[in-house]
């Protein structure tokens, strides 16, 4: 390959699915750059990154994990992002500050499509990235069909930059299709120089014709040279690769296999030749590269011992320690490497840092010292699509919780937290129940809050079908002055969505006009709870007639005759159960769009329609009315039958009748 001027500080996400190796991939970068003395295991529970005991207990990441390392001269941040998809806000933040990404996917056509939401992302932020295709040591491990599978995911065409080398049906190594030479993997040790296999002669001219083609899409020289049979130079295809990659015209793929360091030198070199400077990312970001030192926070942490930490990358001019920003002073800059802080003083154009106490600031802030430069456009924070009810198990912990969830949520702005004025419990939503648990087991570990869940109540509503007339008399004696108050009321339905109305038609007196606030405020307080056991909707009330009493007569007694005309009134308005319908609208890949629109009508929903998903080629979007019981798990099921690629938005839509035998079993419910 050929030489290059040293770079500027430049960053990667490492990016991918649930179980496809990426932190092992972190922990074998580190290694090979020399930034640690041994490869950490995931399941040894001694990575640089997964500190935390959330991570630890589940052997996976909860968090990215940011490592800041010196690569032959020049300075690499690798922020390595979980892979679970109710992780997702982490990888957002990471994406929005990165100068390139690696997807690792695990070899094998089926699972490839874990990385399909992944990929379409990348293309619509127009981030740089390369594939790399791990545990290429197991026998099953095929390159070209997980390249097929993968190419259906992306507009931008995928360029194989090596083959493999298999001996009793097990890669032992890759030729490399611009050098044109080979290499064995060595275990964690760098690859030995061989001969190329004669029985792969013939492919590896096959593949690296293929991989010409795809370059000269983009360049007319290189085309005019393959149409007249001339060899490009090495020298001319790195070119190529590189600018292409730069563009987002291409997508580079290697393989190799983490756990045992193959591959890894050869993608470390590919990232420090190919990438682009973090010049190029403020161009993509429409960043001028001259002006007022500018910083992106993509991500919050609040530490017991080290206090509030703004991880940020510096886009623009540089920030001393004790900088003002955001009407408040930098106390410490950090690199990271893993949880471990290595504190300098000052940060330059394109560094990865923690910046200490910055209590007003949160993740997607760009900082300056005026205040007033702009940043990039930030994506709007997911949107929830899984709940549990929540309550500390101490009453006396309830405003502890409530502060502690604060700062939680300040890490992971996909998090919600807040009471549901319908039904009156206090809700955590997310992004799934993997996620929420997350959430309170930090709770738990950090706080020492014990926390009970549960699954949400849905907020169910009744109304009435019928009208009635109604009078009640509200009389007692008890020694002094008594209590008296008679009303006549007319309960009427309303067209649905029209909520309560009251009102009075009284004449003569016979309730006196300060009295009929309290009719009112006596038929409100049994609203709340109808003779079905909900709420009651879409009802009016009309005072029409009553007596009272010039000593015993008062506002509690004119409040109870209301609520006593309610009660004996709704009963025999044939009261009927509503329930809440959600609009939702389902993304997900065209070979899933029949699955989906099944497992909508089988959760008793009304199919819309669908239609492709604007700019992701190969995706559907599902329009569907769907009641709130049936979207409460509903995320995952979608998951399941997706392989973790769908997801949902939903609102509001109206309120609908409910019968039958369900309905039933939720009135009962309610009365137990």
């Amino acid at each position: 390959m050929v030489s290059k001027a040293p770079s500027a500080p430049r960053c990667a996400a490492i990016v991918g699915s649930y179980l496809s190796g990426k932190t092992t991939l972190f922990e074998s970068i580190l290694h090979s750059a020399g930034a640690t003395n041994r490869r950490g295991k995931v399941s040894d529970g001694n990575t640089v990154g997964d500190s935390s005991p959330e991570a630890r207990a589940r052997e996976m990441s909860v968090e990215m994990n940011v490592a800041t390392i010196d690569y032959l001269g020049e300075e690499w941040t690798f922020i390595d992002c979980p892979g679970s998809v109710e992780l997702q806000q982490e990888t957002i933040g990471a994406l929005m500050v990165v100068d390139a990404a690696i997807v690792v996917c695990e070899a094998g056509q089926e699972k490839a499509i874990a990385v399909t939401r992944l990929m379409k992302e990348l293309d619509e932020l127009s981030i740089p990235y390369l594939v790399f295709i791990n545990k290429m040591d197991l026998p099953e491990a095929h390159v070209k069909s997980t390249l097929e599978a993968l190419q259906g995911m992306t507009e931008r065409p995928l360029v194989l930059r090596e083959i493999p080398i298999r001996e009793d049906n097990v890669v032992t190594g890759f030729i490399d299709l611009v050098s044109e030479r080979a290499y064995k993997w060595e275990e964690s040790a760098p690859s030995n120089l061989i001969e190329i296999p004669e029985a792969i002669n013939g492919r590896t001219e096959e593949e690296r014709t293929q991989m010409l083609e795809s370059l000269a899409d983009f360049n007319d020289d290189l085309l005019e040279q393959l149409l007249e049979d001339i060899v490009p130079a090495a020298e001319v295809v790195y070119q190529n690769l590189t600018h292409d990659l730069q563009e987002s015209q291409i997508v580079p793929v290697f393989f190799g296999s983490a756990e045992h360091e193959n591959g890894i030198v050869r993608l470390l070199k590919a990232l420090r030749h190919e990438t682009p400077e973090h010049t190029a990312t403020l161009d993509r970001l429409g960043l001028e590269p001259d002006g007022e030192a500018l910083a992106q926070v993509f991500k919050t942490q609040n530490g017991a011992q080290s206090g509030k930490l703004s991880y940020a990358r510096i886009l623009r001019g540089s920030f001393d320690d004790g900088t003002h920003v955001a009407n408040t002073r930098i106390s410490g800059i950090f690199k990271l490497l893993g949880t471990q802080q290595n504190k300098v003083s000052k940060a330059n154009a394109g560094e990865v840092v923690a910046l200490g106490r910055l209590e007003d600031v949160h993740t997607s802030d760009t900082l300056s010292e005026s205040g007033k430069a702009e940043g990039p456009a930030w994506p709007p924070f997911l949107t929830p699509v899984y709940a549990l009810a929540i309550h500390a198990v101490r009453r006396d912990d309830e405003v502890k919780m409530a502060t502690a969830i604060t700062k939680i949520i300040e890490e992971d702005p996909s998090l919600s937290y807040g009471p549901n004025i319908d039904t009156g419990q206090h809700l955590l939503r997310g992004q799934g129940e993997t996620h929420l648990r997350i959430a309170l087991d930090r709770l738990k570990n950090r706080n020492k809050l014990e926390v009970e869940s549960q699954i949400p109540q849905v907020a169910y509503k009744e109304s009435i079908r019928d009208a009635v007339s109604q009078h009640a008399r509200h009389k007692k004696q008890s020694g002094g002055h008594g209590q008296f108050g008679d009303v006549h009321v007319e309960i009427k339905p309303l067209p649905r969505g029209s909520g309560f109305q009251f009102s009075d038609s009284v004449k003569g007196g016979v309730v006196p006009k300060n009295y009929i606030p309290a009719v009112e405020h006596g038929v409100k307080e049994y609203l709340v709870r109808g003779p079905l056991g909900f709420p009651v909707v879409d009802v009016s009330v009309e005072l029409t007639d009553g007596q009272h009493h010039a000593v015993d007569s008062s506002d509690q007694a004119f409040k109870t005759a209301g609520s006593l005309a309610m009660r004996e009134g709704m009963p025999k308005c044939k009261p009927v159960l509503l329930e809440p319908i959600f609009q939702i609208n389902v993304s997900a890949p065209q070979e899933f769009t029949s699955k989906v629109q099944r497992l909508i009508s089988g959760r008793r929903g009304q199919i819309l329609g669908f239609e492709p998903k604007m700019g992701w080629k190969g995706w559907d979007e599902v329009s569907a009315h769907l009641p709130e019981s049936e979207t409460l798990d509903l995320i995952n099921e979608l998951r399941s039958l997706t392989q973790g690629t769908a997801s949902f938005e939903w609102e509001f839509d109206r309120l609908q009748e409910f019968v039958g035998k369900e309905a039933d079993q939720v009135v009962a419910a309610r009365g137990a």
